[in-house]
């Protein structure tokens, strides 16, 4: 009786920064659309940091997402070739052979290090991408239901 879930993946070489904040971004969107029980989220890097970069996780937390409790981790090819959506965030080399992986590379800024106002604008893009994503999938999903 349960159906597969449409696998999303945000992914970068640290996982501590834009691919968290596409996360986060995306599970909002999966709440606010209803789509939790058709979508599963999935982030990570190739070479993890050991924490979330602190400035993100200090404009994450001006718009009421809290991210202190998140580790970057390490994803697998095989994680990604699972999914139907692969976006990485413009700092991977990521080369996958599966068929059927939507890769969307988002060549974004990297916010580590940056002044809070830049970070922000970084933000900011990130959940207009991920609010673009969502608009595709979900038409997907509830059309292809």
């Amino acid at each position: 009786m349960t159906e597969e879930k449409l696998r999303i993946a945000f992914v970068c070489v640290q996982n501590a920064g834009r691919s968290q904040m596409s996360a986060a971004f995306a599970e909002r969107e999966r709440e606010q659309r209803g789509l939790t029980d058709q979508i599963a989220i999935i982030t990570g890097g190739t070479r993890p940091a050991d924490h979330v970069h602190e400035e993100v996780v200090t404009v994450m937390d001006e718009i009421g997402v809290d991210l202190s409790g998140r580790t970057p981790r390490t994803v697998s090819t095989a994680e990604l070739e699972s999914c139907a959506y692969v976006a990485t965030m413009g700092c991977s080399t990521l080369e996958l052979d599966a068929t059927g992986v939507d890769v969307r590379d988002w060549a974004l800024a990297d916010p580590d290090g940056q002044d809070m106002e830049r970070v922000r604008e970084i933000r900011d893009e990130i959940e207009e991408r991920v609010g673009a994503l969502f608009d595709e999938i979900e038409a997907e999903v509830t059309t292809g239901a």
